[in-house]
């Protein structure tokens, strides 16, 4: 991708994000969808192309961090128990029921095995909720489901890696599933990850003590997030779960600092900035990426794919807040009906699809186009649909 692309699409996604701030809740990863689609039919965008590599190490550390250290500590708290049984066992459910769903409804559409049907559940699991976070709590007026949603996108990123990482060795190796292998890496991936982060985000903490230098903790800030990824990697755990958990360590720190508005102000002049130019590139990239495999016949089954993704993951955030007598009370049906559909699909999604794509031997072509088919769907719909689902909650 050549200097001249990228100047061009992030002043597209300028235009696109300064629209937004004068008309309220509209919907940017929709709109910066479908222009990327657009603009991949002229010519002077042909060249451009994205890789699962770029998305991973370059998009992701910056709006994993900037979502972890933004998120107020105190709802995080309040919220732990809920966020962290959807994010771990209740992404774990989902793929289980939704792959096995796709895999006995693909027979008359496109008949798929039971490990490629579990493969495209990986991909449509983790949630994004991006810039519906803000039109949730405008709408709604309370900030309980938007930390709920925003902190479940977080911890299940880095569960649906690793889930996803497991089946697409499986399907290259040609191995059957294993619960066993599974498991064993799943554990020693995430804790590993959660563990470097915490120390990272703890150091970090100490060394902020240390400069009252704005310019420096902004710095230390780009080394806290890009380090602690790149380093969590290297060594073999997870690097998402690692930038996810040092941003909330960096969070709690600002909490019981007696300088927090001088660290968040500093901070957020710059990760604000740095968020708005990232997710426009991404999401404009991911209308151009996308728009080659969008054109096949199985648009049926896709829909099918998205309804009963959307009817799972209700059972699941609807049951789990019965089942528990707290939640119970905290959050009652409307309200996890809105946690269930603001769950959309986008940068994780996009980022798991490009990494099956760079082992495509030809036999993949299929699940690709299913799942960039559905993300796609997801995104429109699920981001069009926020606002008015939220204002019949508050009525």
């Amino acid at each position: 991708m050549e200097t001249s692309h990228i100047l061009i699409l992030l002043l597209i996604g300028y235009i696109v994000f300064t629209i937004d701030q004068k008309q309220d809740n509209f919907p940017v990863p929709t709109v910066l969808v479908l222009i990327g689609i657009g603009l991949s039919f002229i010519p002077f965008f042909s060249s451009v192309e994205v890789t699962g590599n770029m998305i991973y190490h370059l998009f992701l550390p910056a709006l994993l961090f900037t979502s972890a250290y933004q998120l107020p500590a105190d709802g995080l708290k309040k919220n732990a128990g809920i966020i962290s049984f959807l994010g771990v066992f209740g992404i774990m459910f989902t793929v289980a029921a939704l792959g096995v769903s796709i895999y006995l409804l693909s027979g008359p559409f496109i008949p798929l095995s039971l490990l490629e049907s579990l493969i495209i559940a990986a991909i449509l699991t983790p949630t994004d909720p991006v810039s519906v976070v803000s039109i949730i709590k405008k709408s709604v007026g309370s900030e309980k489901i938007a930390d709920v949603v925003e902190g479940e996108s977080l911890i299940n990123d880095g569960t649906s890696i690793v889930i996803f990482t497991t089946l697409a060795g499986m399907l290259a190796d040609s191995r059957a599933f294993s619960i066993g292998t599974f498991l064993g890496e799943f554990l020693l991936v995430s804790i590993g990850g959660a563990g470097l982060g915490i120390l990272f985000g703890w150091l970090m903490g100490k060394v902020v003590n240390v400069t009252h230098d704005r310019k420096y903790q902004v710095m230390l800030s780009i080394i806290l997030a890009y380090g602690t990824f790149n380093i969590t990697e290297y060594i073999g755990a997870s690097g998402v779960l690692a930038a996810v958990f040092a941003g909330v360590m960096l969070s709690f720190k600002y909490e019981s600092s007696e300088r927090e508005e001088h660290f968040r102000e500093s901070l957020d002049g710059f990760w604000e900035i740095a968020e708005a130019s990232i997710l426009s590139l991404l999401f404009l990239l991911i209308g151009i990426e996308s728009a080659e495999f969008l054109i096949f016949d199985g648009w049926i089954f896709v829909i099918i794919i998205f309804i009963l993704s959307m009817v799972i993951r209700y059972i699941l955030v609807a049951g789990t807040t019965q089942a528990f007598p707290k939640w119970r009370h905290e959050i009652n049906q409307k309200e996890a009906a809105l946690i269930a559909w603001a769950g959309l699909k986008g940068t994780m999604s996009v980022f798991l699809i490009l990494t099956l794509y760079s082992q495509n031997t030809g036999d993949l072509d299929m699940i690709i186009s299913l799942s960039f088919a559905a993300v796609l769907i997801s995104l429109v719909v699920q981001s069009l649909g926020v606002k008015p689902l939220s204002k019949k909650i508050v009525k």
